[in-house]
């Protein structure tokens, strides 16, 4: 059985409480925080939780919600609001849109190369039930060059066959899927798997 920890959350405007001095002492280490969708939309709480997680020593990450315009100026708003450093995980939200209109693979494929040309690396895709749907049984070129972030809330994580395996899992959403739902000074929250050690997931990130 490989090496697998639990220690990173996923984090938006819609999370309430956070403090992460009580969430690091409950084993947390890494923090993916909204920052930006589509064309408009910044996450108002992202900079201060920023400040905040890294005065802690946490990992920091930031992920786009990809919206149906074009990728490579998606990639743009979000690398102008970010402003990654180094030591920033960087990751694309694909996923169906409730509010509007959903990404496609090809504005997908303009926002990953976009960021990959600009950082020097390939960011995650996060992704479920769509990307699934949409890639089927082909593979493609492109996205296999993101590290995969799968979103799946049971008991057994189904990869898509475009990679060899996940690297990270969001098993839960704070109310399905598997226990533990919550981290101390946060609560119920999106919680994930990282395939590999604690020491891993800091030689990874960083």
């Amino acid at each position: 059985m490989a090496n697998i920890v639990n220690a990173v959350v996923d984090l938006s405007h819609h999370n309430g409480t956070t403090d992460f001095k009580a969430a690091k002492s409950d084993g947390l280490m890494g923090v993916i925080h909204k920052a930006t969708q589509g064309l408009t939309f910044q996450d108002p709480t992202y900079r201060e939780r920023q400040k905040a997680a890294k005065e802690q020593g946490l990992l920091w990450g930031a992920y786009h919600f990809g919206t149906g315009s074009d990728g490579v100026s998606q990639a743009e708003y979000f690398l102008k609001f970010v402003k990654p450093g180094t030591g920033d995980l960087l990751v694309l939200d694909f996923e169906h849109n409730p509010q509007g209109t959903t990404m496609t693979l090809e504005e997908a494929r303009g926002f990953v190369t976009h960021i990959q040309e600009v950082t020097g690396r390939w960011p995650g895709i996060y992704g479920g039930a769509l990307l699934k749907e949409l890639l089927g049984t082909s593979k493609d070129p492109v996205l296999a060059k993101c590290w995969f972030w799968l979103a799946q809330y049971g008991p057994t994580a189904v990869v898509p066959v475009n990679w060899p395996t996940w690297t990270m899992w969001q098993y839960t959403n704070g109310a399905q899927g598997p226990d533990p739902h919550t981290v101390a000074g946060i609560g119920r929250c999106d919680r994930d798997r990282f395939m590999g050690t604690a020491a891993d997931l800091t030689t990874f990130w960083g």
